[in-house]
């Protein structure tokens, strides 16, 4: 009875907080000014070298690949957020305790990740917040699994 209310709230508010905050990180480019951060003008940057392919980085690159993995991670909390909100039909399924504990990592790393924004106190509660959720995500999913 206490899980099941614990179940329906706590992946309701994950559910919801996701779900906006991927709808939210969708406008961060423009929201963090991406175009003001990295401009477009200035030194040449060192070039990328992977084995044997040598490849020269423009500041555009850069740019591009803050964007793509911005709209990359907002495309993946919005998709968490809408696997919390529907968890009721596929808590049962054979994947839910894997598909728990992979939802539970990817909150832990989200939250270590934190760290590359600073030290200050907002980004420990940020940290926390996640890593509060990752252990949502992982009780059901280790835990309270029955």
């Amino acid at each position: 009875m206490v899980v099941d209310i614990v179940r329906v709230v706590g992946f309701g508010v994950c559910g919801v907080f996701t779900v906006v905050l991927g709808l939210v990180h969708f406008a961060m480019p423009r929201l963090l000014d991406f175009d003001g951060a990295i401009p477009t003008e200035g030194a040449p940057l060192r070039p990328l070298s992977l084995l044997v392919v040598t490849y020269q980085t423009k500041r555009s690159d850069v740019r591009g690949i803050a964007q793509i993995m911005n709209h990359a991670v907002s495309y993946v909390l919005v998709t968490i957020g809408v696997l919390d909100l529907l968890v009721s039909r596929w808590l049962g399924a054979w994947f839910a305790p894997y598909l728990l504990v992979w939802l539970a990592v990817w909150w832990f790393l989200r939250a270590v990740t934190q760290r590359h924004m600073g030290s200050r106190p907002g980004d420990w509660l940020v940290a926390a917040g996640f890593t509060a959720i990752g252990g949502f995500h992982l009780a059901f999913g280790i835990v309270v699994w029955p």
